[in-house]
């Protein structure tokens, strides 16, 4: 069976086992049944002089390769260019990024360093597995180096539409570095439609059949693979924290006022001030729940260094002071604004606890804390999930309530509703939510990729050879060839069998 090489920007440490949620969770079963080299940034910063090859640790079956980054590498290709130019500008946010020549050539050469420390750990039977914007050049710098492995990009976040891209200099190179790859994917129809014409506008791609490209005489799958969350371990894990001291003390806070909670890091691409200004309208606007409900907001800090994520959090600080002073009372704050992490088990009870999940990200390419709002729900009395429709998952969880983020009387409008929301309403749309990802898994997620990934690899073009003449009593005895087509190879096809069909003497369509 192949190995699976999966790249990442961060390696997850193998004496901490198998992290909680991300992609750690859809990875690590597949790598310890295949075989698997993680290889990645250690998450070490280094004065100067980062060693070149990599340093490998194997635990559980799994070999972890890493290799440190100098501060100046950290600063230039992890801050400024990765987090400071293309996670606003695929979020479709260009106001937000940075550009910086010096920013941009060291990230290229940050990937270069990456190829050329990954490539000596190579085997010739390797699936490679690259993940997210910060790695976009990798593809095309292991062919530089000769590496004709299969190769499988996934894009974690969203895709921005071509005008947007072009605000970045940088990008052409980057899509056709990306068209290095033998299978590209993303969250939503709507990220690969996005990439499909960047490619064709900036890189001069021409479309294929079923979602592919024809770029530099080699044929380039894209293809849908929205993230998964394990929805029954979450269910159980809320369902056994609703007595957790942390719940229990939030329960109690309550006093019966109704929960509205909402949990993720600290962005700028999460929608919070807009949240912030959607609770202030519903206070103004239906002031009967002034004193009966309550949002909880879990925004963690994160990228620090970024400056547009210090000025976020400037700006929350003040709406949320501004937002308790002007409507609150002394007995009763309409906003609890908490600006660190909370522990994955004890969020999971604080959903099961809340009347109403506020999701609303100005854009984001799938948002997993949706689903598990869903899965940590209690069938028999479930809160309501608020969605932006601009998130990813809105796409799987139809029976939200979806609503624009940029307009707070709309958002006002669907707290409302949700805090008012009678019990069959809720029940039904619950379980419409719950039956969009209760079979589904990161696992099979990740499988579906691996199966997509080696279906546009073994029927690759081979180079043929030149044809044998044989006498005709040969060629009468000879059998038809059997001919093959893409449509009769289906996502579960194991590599066994795949490497049977297309054995020497049958002919692919």
């Amino acid at each position: 069976m192949n190995r699976l090489v999966v790249v990442s920007n961060r390696v997850p440490a193998p004496s901490a086992g198998t992290q909680a949620g991300g992609l750690a969770v859809a990875l690590d079963g597949l790598m310890e049944k295949r075989g698997g080299l993680w290889f990645g940034w250690s998450g070490a910063v280094v004065a100067s002089g980062a060693g070149r090859a990599a340093m490998v640790e194997r635990a559980g079956g799994v070999d972890y390769a890493t290799i440190d980054l100098t501060q100046e590498e950290h600063d230039r290709y992890y801050n400024a260019f990765s987090n400071g130019v293309l996670w606003p500008l695929l979020h479709t946010m260009p106001e937000l990024m940075q550009y910086d020549r010096r920013d941009a050539r060291t990230y290229r050469e940050v990937n270069a360093r990456m190829a050329a420390a990954l490539h000596p750990l190579l085997r010739p039977t390797d699936i490679i597995w690259v993940h997210d914007y910060h790695l976009m050049p990798l593809p095309q710098a292991l062919r530089a180096r000769g590496v004709r492995n299969p190769i499988g990009f996934f894009l974690h976040i969203p895709f921005c539409s071509p005008d947007v891209l072009a605000a970045a200099p940088e990008m052409t190179e980057l899509v056709r570095d990306l068209l290095a790859a033998d299978l590209i994917g993303f969250q939503t129809d709507n990220d690969v439609a996005n990439f499909t014409a960047a490619a064709q506008m900036l890189a001069g791609a021409e479309r294929g059949p079923s979602n592919s490209l024809f770029f530099a005489g080699r044929r380039v799958r894209l293809g849908v693979f929205p993230v998964e969350i394990e929805a029954r371990s979450f269910a159980r894990t809320a369902a056994a924290m609703t007595e957790a001291p942390a719940v229990r003390r939030l329960r109690r806070s309550l006093d019966g006022q109704r929960l509205i909670l909402g949990v993720e890091r600290l962005d700028p691409t999460k929608g919070l001030l807009q949240r912030l200004a959607g609770l202030r309208r519903l206070l103004e606007k239906r002031q009967d729940w002034c004193g009966h409900t309550t949002m909880l907001q879990i925004a963690a800090m994160s990228r620090t260094d970024v400056g547009s994520y210090r000025a976020l959090r400037a700006a929350l600080d003040r709406e949320a002071g501004a937002l308790n002073a002007d409507l609150g009372e002394p007995d009763w704050q309409p906003l609890r604004m908490v600006a660190r992490g909370a522990d994955r088990a004890t969020v999971a009870g604080y959903m099961r606890l809340a009347r109403v999940g506020l999701v609303t990200p100005l854009r984001d390419g799938m948002n997993l804390v949706a689903k598990e709002f869903v899965a940590a729900q209690d069938p028999a009395d479930p809160g309501v999930l608020v969605l932006s429709r601009f998130a990813g998952a809105a796409r799987q969880l139809e029976a939200a309530l979806l609503v624009n983020p940029h307009d707070p009387d709309a958002m006002a409008d669907a707290l409302d509703s949700a805090l008012r929301m009678g019990l069959e309403e809720r029940q039904a749309r619950w379980r419409a939510l719950w039956a969009a990802i209760e079979h589904r898994s990161p696992l099979v997620w990740g499988r579906s990729f691996v199966a997509a990934l080696l279906r546009s690899t073994a029927l690759r073009p081979q180079k043929v050879p030149a044809p044998v003449v044989l006498p005709p009593p040969a060629i009468e005895r000879r059998r038809a060839p059997v001919r093959l087509s893409l449509e009769r190879v289906g996502p579960e096809m194991e590599p066994a069998v795949l490497a049977e069909m297309v054995k020497p003497g049958r002919v692919l369509n």
